[in-house]
């Protein structure tokens, strides 16, 4: 698993993932593959993925928090309910056999895929207009503030059993429910999506299950990957990244499920 070569392709796949999340979203599909690839089980492999993957995610909370900062009441709802449900799904992720999450990761990726794939469509059918009318900070009622809360946990048990595809579905349920511009809604997603791998990671600690050795490479590498998709994200268009991160979910997909078959 240590093996210079491997090190060098988990490197390389980390550089990518960074730089996709940067431009399109959907790194996790290229990272998880590879890691499984080089050795590691399904279960380590996606705990190492999400430990490494923290600094990435802190680096998108911090490039919005102008935006966060203007929306406290809504931090002080979610947050809680984000690393609530991502301690959950972590839970799950080491406690259920890990033949399960084998079986399961075929579909989670598919699942993820089809999020990616189809993330324009879902952000104009449930988002609407750009901007919209309605709160800069708060929910409309205190049943919207429970709804917001019960399904961003809903979320967060699945971005922390799995992941891919997290930012996507947090991003269409605060749509559904809170009517604001998609900049807030989108600074939301990202302090969202690292409170929950933040609480994931911080209990994989204890597990066991995390390679620190891989996940110090793919920090280094994701960090490097991201400042470049951020410097470049104008110039390359993100349709032509998700298409080639969903092709690839999908080849990985179809070669797990024959795998088992």
């Amino acid at each position: 698993m240590h093996e210079i070569p491997n090190l060098l392709f988990i490197a390389a796949a980390s550089l990518a993932a960074g730089f996709i999340n940067a431009v399109a979203g959907g790194g996790t599909l290229i990272t998880f593959p590879v890691l499984v690839a080089c050795g590691l089980s399904p279960v380590a492999a996606n705990v190492t993925n999400t430990v490494a993957l923290c600094p990435g995610y802190f680096g998108g909370a911090l490039a919005q928090r102008k935006r966060l900062s203007a929306q406290p009441r809504r931090l002080l709802v979610l947050i809680p309910a984000a690393l609530a449900g991502g301690v959950v799904g972590a839970v799950l992720l080491v406690f259920l056999p890990g033949k399960l999450f084998g079986t399961l990761v075929p579909w989670l990726i598919l699942l993820a895929c089809a999020l990616l794939a189809f993330q324009d469509v879902i952000r104009k059918a449930w988002l609407g207009a750009e901007t919209q009318t309605g709160l800069s900070d708060g929910f409309p009622t205190k049943s919207a503030a429970a709804l917001s809360a019960g399904a961003v946990g809903l979320a967060a048990v699945y971005g922390g059993y799995f992941g891919a595809g997290l930012s996507v579905i947090v991003l269409a349920v605060l749509g559904v429910i809170i009517h604001d511009k998609l900049g807030n809604l989108n600074a939301l997603k990202q302090a969202i999506s690292l409170s929950v791998n933040l609480a994931a990671a911080v209990f994989f600690l204890f597990s066991g299950l995390t390679d620190w050795l891989v996940a110090v490479v793919m920090a280094v590498a994701s960090l490097g990957g991201g400042l470049l998709g951020g410097k470049l994200a104008d110039r390359i268009p993100a349709v032509v990244l998700r298409v080639i991160v969903v092709g690839a979910g999908l080849v990985v997909a179809v070669l797990w499920l024959v795998k088992n078959l």
